[in-house]
């Protein structure tokens, strides 16, 4: 069958509101209202560097999905047709992206599993790519455990784990590898069962050709073997088994596992059984320190070895057989069909397609405000260029007895912040600088320890785990719009007032982040780095 064109297929829009000439940036993003096919983009669900993915009504059937849109920010744009446009010198890593997209598209059609995401159908069109989801609702496994009260205890992480070992042991079999598993690649929906997220696959095949992409897999989680330029250092299901086993990490500690390729030399990873001996089985505690050995011939090799390391029920799920979907290159499934020109909507043969108008999308509640997950934020809106590395003198500490000591080092000349949620989860502090200690400013490559002389940090309880981010930023930062009061040694965001400031904040920037100091500073740099830490409180 030939490829139509695909204005033949793409229904475009009227009004003074039309764009007129390529965009950049936020504006890549699709208006409401486009007509893709029987698909009808109504919302915005998410946008990152390489894809955006809408929420669509589909009315052949009815139903709202989520259709995904491969679109690599730094190097592609949107034009008024509706087409991505490729600058020449890019065309090359495009491609690749787009075809890793494909394969990964075509992959995730192939499975019918719980616990993986389904793909409806999948198309090449405008010069991009695109596939159809359901559309699934509930937080990221990172933003359930930040919600929870306290850590979860072994009979949850065991139930969060046997479906996703189920699911690895599938993918396995017909040699796939996830090979991008995190506490934010996990959906926990709404009965419970977690749901693996995308590959990554688009943003890992860009990566692999151009430099413009430093960050391609999560250092926490990425075994050793994923750095690797030579063919020795093979990845396989003990690849998966590490970030399972990292993601187990953050659940437990509050925080990932220091990264792999900084475990080569000197390993500073102490093992989860010595840490947490006594709130969880040993057992359980040595088979996670086991899959995340530095070395992958030291961690289990299968899900199935995995599985009885945990003690599991041994469990398996046959993946229902689905048809191979047919390769789509028709436009009318394409999520480009921009609603852009009456004109061109009259000529494209669709104008006059008609079904049952989509209903209202159902309303986002707004997601509650947790402190810890806030700390989150700031270090996700800090800049990929700025490192700032933080290692915690003691990372478990005994209520009554020990203090908090811990020391920062930066990539770069800045000013350094400290932010803290306690275990009580009901205070919020900004605890350097301070009343007493005001210096804050510290130079790259230097190492600060803190606290200094004149202050200190008691371990108060009650056990649990206290949340740090460390900011340095390029230039002095206020706080004072994100609610912080003064106290006689550390400010405090109050929490009902930071809740309240949360429930309404609209800037681009994270609100806990502060406001740098730019007034009347042309040239000036609003860039920071930040890393979080945690530290976990024990009873004597």
């Amino acid at each position: 069958m030939n490829q139509p064109h695909d204005d033949e297929c793409t229904v475009l829009a009227t009004g003074p509101n039309a764009p007129e000439a390529p965009r950049t940036g936020d504006d890549n993003a699709l208006p409401n209202g486009t007509r893709l096919g029987e698909f009808e983009i109504t919302g915005l669900l998410g946008k990152g560097g390489f894809g955006i993915v809408y929420l669509a009504y589909d009315s052949s059937l009815d139903r709202h999905v989520a259709l995904k849109e491969y679109m690599p920010s730094a190097f592609a744009a949107r034009t008024q047709q509706a087409r991505v446009r490729v600058n020449a010198e890019h065309d090359e890593t495009f491609q690749a992206g787009l075809r890793s997209f494909v394969n990964e598209a075509r992959l995730l059609a192939h499975f019918d599993d719980p616990s993986l995401i389904k793909v409806y159908r999948f198309w090449e069109a405008n010069g991009t790519a695109y596939m159809v989801m359901p559309y699934y609702q509930g937080p990221t496994l990172k933003e359930a455990l930040m919600m929870r009260p306290e850590p979860p205890d072994e009979a949850w992480l065991k139930r969060l784990l046997a479906p996703l070992l189920d699911t690895l042991a599938l993918l396995h079999e017909q040699q796939c590898f996830h090979r991008d598993i995190s506490p934010d690649n996990i959906l926990m929906l709404e009965d419970g069962r977690p749901l693996l997220l995308d590959f990554g696959a688009a943003r890992r095949a860009i990566g692999g050709m151009t430099q413009e992409f430093t960050v391609i897999y999560k250092q926490n989680y990425a075994p050793i073997e994923q750095y690797a330029v030579t063919p020795a250092m093979q990845q396989g299901a003990w690849t998966d088994l590490f970030a399972l086993a990292a993601v187990v990490h953050f659940a437990i500690a509050g925080c990932a596992p220091p990264p792999a390729v900084a475990r080569v030399m000197t390993d500073p990873y102490v093992p989860l059984a010595e840490r947490f001996a006594g709130r969880l089985s040993a057992g359980f505690l040595a088979a996670i320190d086991r899959a995340l050995s530095v070395r992958p011939e030291h961690r289990p090799q299968s899900a199935a070895e995995m599985r009885a390391l945990l003690r599991l029920a041994d469990r398996r799920r046959v993946a229902r057989p689905v048809v191979r979907p047919r390769w789509h290159y028709l436009a009318a499934c394409a999520c480009a069909a921009t609603v852009i020109a009456a004109v061109v909507a009259a000529a494209s043969g669709y104008a006059t397609l008609r079904g049952k108008a989509p209903p209202a999308a159902t309303p986002v509640a707004a997601a509650p405000f947790v402190p810890a997950a806030a700390l989150q934020h700031v270090v996700a809106g800090a800049s990929t260029e700025r490192s700032v590395d933080v290692k915690a003198a003691q990372p478990r500490v005994q209520i009554g007895r020990d203090r908090l000591n811990f020391s920062v080092r930066a990539s770069h000349d800045g000013y350094l912040y400290v932010q803290m949620v306690g275990s009580e989860r009901s205070h919020f502090w900004l605890l350097f600088p301070n009343a007493v200690d005001k210096d804050n400013f510290i130079k790259a490559g230097q190492t600060v320890t803190l606290p200094r002389r004149g202050w200190h940090m008691g371990v108060d309880g009650p056990p649990g785990t206290d949340h740090f981010v460390a900011i340095v930023s390029d230039v002095p930062r206020s706080f004072d719009g994100a609610g912080l009061v003064a106290g006689e040694l550390f400010s405090e965001f109050p929490i009902a007032r930071a809740r309240q400031m949360h429930s309404s904040y609209t800037g681009a920037t994270p609100l806990f982040a502060g406001t740098p100091d730019c007034a009347g500073k042309p040239g000036c740099s609003p860039a920071y780095g930040a890393s979080m830490f945690s530290v976990e409180e024990v009873a004597n």
